[in-house]
């Protein structure tokens, strides 16, 4: 089984994080997303993952890790965007010759690749779109289907419910199987969308969806990161942190102060810091080598690699980038700092986006 990754995005909505890094290696709980989207698909018996990446391909792969054992990664790139399909057609066209997985490079889930590959065969289909189920369907596009799965219409971020029927909405979870036989649907060398484009086309003729109640996520924006972040340090999503709602995860090689004061679901990672009466958590992830001083607080807020928060500083929902500075007394609240930028000493930022 091969699976088509998309990857090719800016990740503009996380800026500044992703002004150097692609979005599909930041990290989530202290492992970079990628590879715990690979721990999916090599679960599912996938042996060939192909990422399609038009942005920082040397990050990328740089970002990937060690794949998991028999799972092999190839990073194709675009020379200029292609939008959804026809990034698959120019991942997958020569590449495979069966149903083969595509999947946006962007959501934290747990649902069954397997499962939805084994449905697709089941039903002889051409295309099957995996839901996930929302409570508001006015944000995302409904996949409107009858019993059996067989899609009938989609409806594209509806003003309201009406017509839709009850509550949970469906809607397109970003993965996909397909047959060869979509790949000649798509033009070359030009922007086609597979949900806009596509899919209308194969309603009637051999397109079905399969429902999926599992954890699912975009990370695609600030809060989505966090919140995908605590998920995963408190066991919410599955992954191979298997954490808790009061979990505090402390690498060994980790130095923490007898005196900080630890509220799960927490994670620290190898080589970080915590000083003495430091306060940690809910929901706080603090990356690799970084620093908090002595009597920082940290709430619900990601620290990246090297980070530092100093002596009295607190950061709340917020994300610091690498070998960022938080300085003394500073005060950071739903913002963002990218890489090797600060806060000064007794500055207070709130909601703000600094990459320089």
């Amino acid at each position: 089984m091969i699976a088509v990754v998309l990857v090719g995005g800016e990740g503009t909505r996380l800026r500044p994080l992703t002004l150097d890094e692609p979005k599909p290696v930041l990290p989530i709980g202290g492992v970079p997303f990628m590879s715990l989207l690979l721990d999916r698909l090599a679960a599912a018996g996938v042996t060939r993952v192909i990422l399609s990446c038009g942005y920082l391909p040397d990050r990328l792969r740089a970002g990937i890790g060690t794949p998991p054992p028999g799972l092999e990664v190839e990073v194709v790139v675009e020379d200029e965007p292609l939008g959804t399909a026809g990034a698959i057609r120019f991942a997958a066209a020569g590449r495979v010759d069966g149903p083969f997985l595509a999947l946006n490079g962007d959501v934290l889930g747990d649902a069954d690749f397997g499962a939805l590959v084994a449905a697709h065969r089941a039903a002889g289909a051409v295309a099957s779109i995996g839901l996930t189920p929302v409570d508001d369907p006015t944000r995302f596009g409904v996949v409107v289907h009858d019993e059996q799965g067989i899609v009938e219409r989609f409806v594209e971020k509806p003003p309201n419910a009406d017509g839709l029927g009850p509550a949970p909405w469906w809607v397109n979870a970003g993965a996909y199987v397909l047959e060869p036989s979509v790949l000649d649907m798509i033009p070359g060398d030009c922007m086609v969308s597979i949900e806009r484009e596509v899919f209308p086309q194969l309603v009637g003729n051999g397109l079905i969806c399969v429902r999926s109640e599992g954890y699912w996520r975009d990370i695609g924006t600030l809060e989505s990161f966090l919140t995908a972040n605590a998920d995963a340090v408190a066991g919410r999503v599955h992954t191979r942190l298997q954490g808790s709602e009061e979990a505090v995860l402390i690498d060994p090689s980790a130095t923490v102060s007898e005196e900080a004061v630890l509220v799960g679901p927490v994670l620290i990672a190898a080589d970080a810091v915590v000083g003495a009466r430091a306060a940690l958590g809910p929901d706080v992830v603090i990356g690799p080598g970084a620093t908090v001083a002595p009597d920082a607080t940290i709430r619900g807020s990601v620290l990246l690699a090297g980070a530092q928060v100093a002596a009295h500083a607190t950061v709340e929902r917020s994300a610091i980038g690498r070998n960022a500075l938080v300085g003394e007394r500073a005060s950071v609240s739903g913002s963002a700092l990218g890489t090797d930028h600060a806060a000064g000493a007794g500055e207070a930022l709130v909601g703000e986006r600094r990459p320089g």
